[in-house]
């Protein structure tokens, strides 16, 4: 399998690049889009829901984007060239109703689509319409039998057999999407990586991503979490990699999670190539930082995202951005922000003794 995971991606994007050298604003590669804030799902380690996590501090179970608004916004991305676009959570972006003509319109004018999803809803047209135009659906699984499915969601325990027979139904559609999982791992499942491993290749989905779960804003309260269950988790990675073959592959996720909350870079370059709007109609910085004041770049209720991502406000906001001061949590994007910066910080006069 190609490498589908690195920060080499943003080197693929000279407008992007030349507006981080030039101070200027380019529009987004990707953007993510949370339509809805509702799930029927309630897993214990959702950063939304977690009273000690600043992630969704600000979010509002009933928000959701109003029809003519995600119109607008789809209308925008088209004219603006945006590349890709991933609708995720919030809530259950399977949720909304009107999604699977959202994906068509975007896949026929030329934008790649994606979701993160729990799996419960994909069948059906949601199905289809991912099958016939994603480039990838992930799905999050973070367990590995009925029981323990229905203790981390709060769902009941025939909700996993259901879920893992979606994933089975899918994957039999034969299409180009690629259908992975994404298994976030703790304590309470760190002793089934393996197992699970095991069942995902069996159901025909082609990857699974193991990621720590995120329990504090603090990088060393994570670490002292993790380092209960290291070994055993590399241990099971260990055995779920001899699963590996051509059309199923572990991708390795789970590391020490310290490194990537302080920060000592001044600017977050990665805002030129990603960006979130939210179930509220608000325009965020990244997910890491989505329905929070401190993520928050401004409102497109009564404006269109065009017009607001080119605006001297947005610019603004970006430029104010200081992930040293700002973002002391979790980021997804630290590794792809310290690239850039030593990318950007080339010396032209010797940058052609390569």
């Amino acid at each position: 399998m190609r490498e589908r995971y690195s920060p080499l991606k943003a080197l693929r994007f000279p407008d992007q690049l030349r507006a981080l050298s030039e101070g200027g604003v380019a529009a987004p590669v990707h953007i993510r889009i949370k339509p809805i804030n509702a799930c029927n799902h309630h897993c214990w380690y959702c950063a939304y829901r977690a009273d000690n996590l600043e992630l969704g501090s600000k979010m509002e179970l009933r928000d959701k984007l109003p029809d003519a608004k995600m119109d607008e916004i789809v209308g925008d991305l088209l004219t603006m060239g945006v590349k890709a676009v991933t609708f995720t959570g919030g809530g259950e972006p399977l949720l909304y109703q009107r999604l699977p003509q959202i994906v068509e319109r975007l896949a026929l004018g030329g934008t790649r689509v994606a979701t993160l999803t729990n799996g419960a809803l994909l069948k059906g047209a949601a199905a289809e319409a991912f099958a016939r135009h994603g480039t990838w659906v992930r799905v999050s699984i973070d367990a590995w039998d009925g029981p323990s499915y229905a203790r981390s969601r709060g769902i009941g325990e025939d909700e996993y057999a259901k879920v893992m027979a979606n994933l089975a139904a899918f994957a039999r559609l034969g299409s180009r999407c690629a259908l992975g999982i994404s298994f976030i791992v703790g304590k309470d499942n760190a002793e089934h990586v393996a197992d699970f491993c095991r069942q995902a290749k069996e159901a025909g989905i082609s990857s699974v991503k193991l990621s720590g779960c995120v329990v504090s804003n603090s990088g060393r309260e994570n670490n002292e979490y993790h380092a209960a269950i290291t070994a055993t988790v590399q241990a099971q990675i260990d055995r779920a990699r001899k699963l590996e073959d051509s059309g199923f592959t572990v991708i390795n996720h789970y590391h020490a999670l310290e490194e990537r909350f302080d920060k000592a870079y001044k600017r977050c370059a990665y805002l030129q190539f990603l960006t979130v709007i939210g179930a509220d109609s608000v325009v965020y910085t990244c997910q890491d930082k989505a329905y929070t004041d401190s993520g928050r770049l401004g409102s497109i209720k009564e404006r269109s995202f065009k017009d607001f991502w080119f605006s001297e406000e947005n610019k603004a906001r970006m430029k104010a951005l200081d992930p040293s001061r700002d973002c002391s949590h979790h980021c997804v994007s630290h590794s792809k922000n310290l690239l850039l910066e030593e990318y950007l910080g080339l010396d032209p006069e010797h940058a052609d003794f390569v």
